[in-house]
């Protein structure tokens, strides 16, 4: 499966399309252990978010449709809500459709409130 899939990609290639791919990992420890290892993966449209540790046992994910105006100034950025979610340690989500977002992820409920206006952007090909 995976040679047909680099065959395919390859073959897209040749007539100019973009299959780049963005990877964001969020990781933070503590005392040694993962407080919050979350990876997320863009490729095509299509994202996938793993949730591989979290103290709580969740990794909450917040997702901005909205750029930044400018990307020194936190409050430059649109602060909308494209979608939320959370992931049990374990999980992984996929979604499709996407091409540009911001996202934050973190630990507790109260995730998307507390980082409505940061959060790395994502844009496949460029990171």
């Amino acid at each position: 499966m995976d040679k047909l899939l680099a065959l395919f990609a390859f073959v897209l290639s040749l007539y100019g399309c973009d299959t780049a791919t963005s990877t964001v990992v969020q990781r933070e420890r503590e005392d040694g252990a993962d407080r919050l290892y979350s990876r997320t993966v863009v490729e095509a449209g299509v994202a996938r978010f793993e949730c591989r540790a979290s103290a709580s046992g969740q990794c909450h994910y917040a997702l901005y449709a909205g750029r930044c105006a400018d990307a020194r100034d936190a409050s430059a950025c649109d602060t909308r809500t494209a979608a939320r979610f959370a992931l049990a340690v374990g999980e992984s989500r996929q979604l499709t459709g996407v091409r540009t977002f911001r996202l934050c992820v973190g630990t507790g409920r109260g995730t998307a409130a507390e980082c409505a206006s940061v959060g790395a952007s994502l844009r496949p090909g460029r990171g």
